[in-house]
Order: structure tokens, then sequence, then C-alpha cells
């Protein structure tokens, strides 16, 4: 970037910097995200296919789910990588639907991008597709339909449309009940669900149907001693925060022994303050100890003659759902044991699960935490089946917490569509063409649906079209038979937050692409250093370039 000042050039930005403006900036960024929109638009759907990501080191994900698609690629344009907040935004706030929101704002700036040829200036594009969105919003609450939390027929719909397409398709009746009882069972009574609360343990080997819910707690960790009892029926569980060791001093301390007796009694106190400290587990009444530190040799001795099962290092988060399962409390220092924060199960046995050892918490009072054991054939097909059950978890407590949900399969999209191009009529002025813009690109959704069955979409919209102006809100596209249909009847919803903060978040993201019109990047310092370049010979400048795409 140069400033002439009476014919004498001033360097503002470092050299190798590039300055892109006006309409090569906007198409530049325009581009950058229709790219990756178009990546994973192939995804989206029933009939959509999955795509191998291979990574530095040659590790493999196979998947078909828009946010992992777009964190395992390095993407490098500054423009390209918004497209990806996108994505984690709709996976954070609702877990499923990334695709669809990419694939909008793909579309969005695509629409954009004709008005931009015509003339039409960027923020009356932005306003609006402002105005749109917030009529969008509007429009979808008022088709919204009420759920309650009780109605496990249509959470399993739910849970069956989040699950179709991915590759946990194959047994996704089983996998929809136990997702749904999974859910149900950690609700609390207010309507707020936390997914925290049900983990996922993934086991290669078996099949998908061997998966199961635990009601209560799966930790994968083994007794710590061979010599404890493998099976404790009515457990008292005692959940610690603390390492059963002997104390370490803090500060810098020697201890000078002289002569072998005062070793022997160095260790004999040594071991004597161990004992101590498992007399007051065995003393609280528990038969079971949850440790979240370590628990030393001579411990597990004693603790096993008591004959208490003791599992060690186990993970802060297993400890929480545990204390929520038990209704436990996490003790923190041995010596404020108190037999009342005891937890209480049915049973607690060490099991074996695809060759390896975990202890089962199990037959909880009332447990408001639980565990999915995932089964598959391969690693690869079992991390797959993990991101699809986190997806279906998500979508149904969704529904729960809001008790909303609006029909699936392109239809709401076909109905704004055609309710946004009546506003765009009722507005004036220039934003009107952005309006109708909006309203052509949500259709992008029914036609990609098509597309990806191998459907005519041009056919199939214009009959969705039809079917819409005659009132049907709720039909839209059955890829299987390729015709329109009653998505409510064929059981194919969506959480109405999904919809939503999808057309918000496509919307804001296209916005801000939009309104950009300078890209001033400077130069990467991986490049040769000016003294380098010139010693090479110069006439090099040029080069810094915008980084590579993807």
């Amino acid at each position: 970037m140069v400033a002439n000042l009476g014919g004498q050039p001033i360097f503002i930005l470092k050299e190798g910097s590039t300055r892109t403006r006006g309409r090569d900036a906007q198409s530049g960024n325009i581009a950058a995200a229709k790219a990756v929109a178009g990546a994973v638009r192939t995804t989206l759907g029933p009939k959509g296919m999955d795509k191998m990501l291979v990574d530095t080191i040659g590790d493999v994900v196979i998947t078909n789910d828009g946010v992992t698609i777009l964190k395992e690629m390095d993407i490098e344009h500054p423009a390209a990588k918004m497209m990806v907040e996108v994505a984690k935004t709709q996976d954070d706030e609702v877990g499923d639907g990334t695709t669809t929101a990419v694939v909008v704002a793909g579309e969005l700036l695509k629409r954009a991008e004709d008005l931009l040829e015509q003339d039409v200036h960027p923020t009356v594009i932005a306003h609006g597709y402002r105005l749109a969105a917030d009529k969008a919003q509007a429009l979808l609450k008022e088709m919204a339909i009420e759920i309650k939390a009780d109605d496990i027929e249509m959470l399993k719909k739910i849970a069956d449309t989040a699950m179709t397409g991915k590759g946990a398709e194959a047994a996704k009746d089983k996998l929809n009940e136990l997702v749904v009882k999974a859910i149900t069972m950690i609700a609390d009574e207010d309507g707020t669900v936390d997914t925290d609360f049900v983990k996922v343990e993934k086991k290669v080997g078996g099949t998908i149907e061997d998966s199961e819910i635990i009601e209560g707690v799966v930790i994968d960790k083994e007794r710590v001693h061979p010599a404890m009892p493998k099976k404790v029926e009515a457990a008292k569980i005692l959940l610690l925060n603390a390492a059963v060791e002997y104390k370490k001093t803090e500060v810098d301390a020697e201890i000078s022994i002289t002569s072998p007796d005062q070793l022997q009694m160095f260790l004999d106190e040594e071991e004597k303050m161990i004992k101590g400290l498992v007399n007051k587990i065995i003393e609280s009444g528990a038969n079971v100890l949850v440790c979240q530190k370590g628990i030393d040799d001579i411990a597990q001795h004693y603790l096993a003659k008591a004959g208490i099962l003791a599992v060690r290092r186990v993970k802060k988060s297993d400890l929480t759902k545990l204390a929520r399962a038990t209704g436990a409390s996490v003790i923190s220092s041995i010596d404020a044991i108190d037999t009342g924060e005891l937890g209480k199960a049915g049973m607690v046995e060490e099991k074996k699960v695809g060759g390896e050892d975990m202890i089962f918490v199990t037959d909880c009072e009332n447990p408001k935490s639980c565990t999915l054991i995932v089964r598959g054939g391969t690693e690869h097909v079992v991390d797959e089946l993990d991101r699809a059950l986190e997806d279906a978890l998500r979508v149904v407590s969704v529904a729960v917490e809001d008790g909303k949900f609006v029909a699936g399969g392109g239809a709401p999209e076909v109905e704004l569509s055609l309710r946004l191009r009546e506003y765009a009529a009722s507005q004036e002025g220039r934003s009107q063409l952005a309006i109708e813009a909006f309203a052509t690109a949500l259709e992008i959704i029914p036609r990609t649906l098509a597309e990806n069955a191998g459907l005519d979409p041009i056919d199939m919209l214009v009959e969705l079209r039809s079917e819409h102006e005659a009132g049907n809100k709720t039909t839209g596209l059955n890829v299987f038979d390729a015709k329109p249909e009653d998505m409510l009847a064929a059981g194919v919803i969506e959480p109405l937050r999904v919809k939503t903060q999808a057309i918000a978040s496509a919307a804001e993201a296209a916005v801000m692409i939009l309104r950009i019109d300078d890209v001033i990047a400077s130069s990467g310092s991986g490049g040769p250093s000016p003294e380098e370049m010139a010693a090479m010979g110069g006439g090099m400048g040029g080069m810094g370039g915008m980084p590579p795409m993807m």
C-alpha cells in the first residue's frame, strides 16, 4: 500500500502485503464461501454421500457431518473461515443442521453476486437480507407445532430425522429408542436438558445392534487390585477427589537418617499413615471407592482386605455423572468424609466389554445420568455412529426444551420462499430485490435434496411450489419415491431451533462477507525476507498474494 506525496512514495504497509479492493475483494470472498458450501452440499439429506478426510499423519475420518468435514479440512481463506464459524455456531447451539446453515449461506452470497452485477449496493442487499431473515424467523414461529416432553413417538421421529443419511441408518430404530430413553431419563422437572449427563462410550466389536443404554454410569476403568470383589450389591459409593497416598511436603525438606532402625521407623510411620487413611474410608461404611487421583499400593492392599471395590484416576466428568446418578457428593479431603455424603447404587460390578474391563454402576434410585454403549465392526463405523448419536441427542434435547417442531424434507424452506416473495412485494425500493433473492436462496435446500437423490431439481421444485400454493404447508420432498409428500404424516420432523438458528447464522455470515470491500493481507512470515529476495535478483515483489483457500 503506497501513498504518494509530491511524487515521493511512502510505504504504509510492510513489503509483500497485498490489498484487494472493491468488486475484486467481494467476488474473491464470495467465491471462497461458495466453494466451502459446495464442499459439504453433497452430504445433505437422506441420500447424501459421505466424505473421506485424510490428515497430514494419515488418520482417516469418514463422515457425513457438515461441521466435522469443515473442522477437518485445513481452511486458510479468511472468508471461508467465516463459513466454518457458521457451522460451528449451529453445532454448538443445536447440534444438527450444520450442512443446511452452510449451504444456505453459500446460496445467499451467490444470489447477492447477481444483484451486485446489477449495481445494487452491498448495504442495500444487506438491509434486505436482514429484513428477510427477521420475517423468516416470525414465519417459522407461526409454522411451529407444539410437542410435549412425554410424546415419545414424536421424539423418536425427531431422532430418526437427525440420523437419516448418516452411517447409523442401518439400526436407527434401535438407536432412536436409546436416544429418546436417555434424554427423557436425564431431563429435569423444569424442562432443561443437559446432554453432558449422557455419556457415550465407544467400543469396537460386535454390531450396531449390540449398542445398549445403561441406566447409570459406566467407567472405562478396572479394579485397582485383583483381590477386590468384582461385584458389590447395595453399594455405598464414596467419590473422592484426593489421593489415598502419604502426603508429600510442599516445601523442600530433607530427613537425615543415621541408622537402619531409624529408616525402618520412617517406613513404618509411612505405612501407619496410609493405614490411618484407609481406616477412615472403611469407617465411613463405604464399600465402593471411586478416586479421581492415585491409590497407593499399600492402600490397595488394605482396601482389598476390607472387601472394598476401588477405582482410581477416574475423570472429573465421570465423577460428576456418578454424583448425579447416585446422589453422592464429591469429597475433597479424606478427613472430611461424612457417611451422609455417600451415594447409593443397587449394583456395582466389573464386566468385560469388547475385551476390556469396565465398571458398571447401575440400579440407581433415580438416575439423572446414563451411559450409551456404542458398538460397531470397525473404528470408523463406531466414530460415525458416535457423531450421529451426538446429533440425535442434541436435537431431541432441543425439542424437549423448546417444545416446538416443524416439518422437514425441505417443506419449511419452500413455504418460507413463497411467503417471503409476498413480503417482498409489500416493500419499497431496491431492498425488495434482496428479499426476493433471499426467498430464492432458501429453495437451495429442496433443490439439493433432489439433486443428491438423483432427481430433477426443477421438476421437483415446481411440484413442491404448486403444493404449497394450494395451502399444503407441510409438504416436502420424499426422495425415496421421488414425489412431494406430507412430511408431518411421514414423520420427517425437526426441532424449530434447527431452522431458526440455521437461517439466522447463514444470513449474518452472508451480510458480513458482503459488507467487505477491501482485503488487506499482510505478507506471511513464511516467505523470503526482503534481503533474501534482493539477493535472489529482486523482481519478486508481487508474490505475497492471498493465502490459498484450502
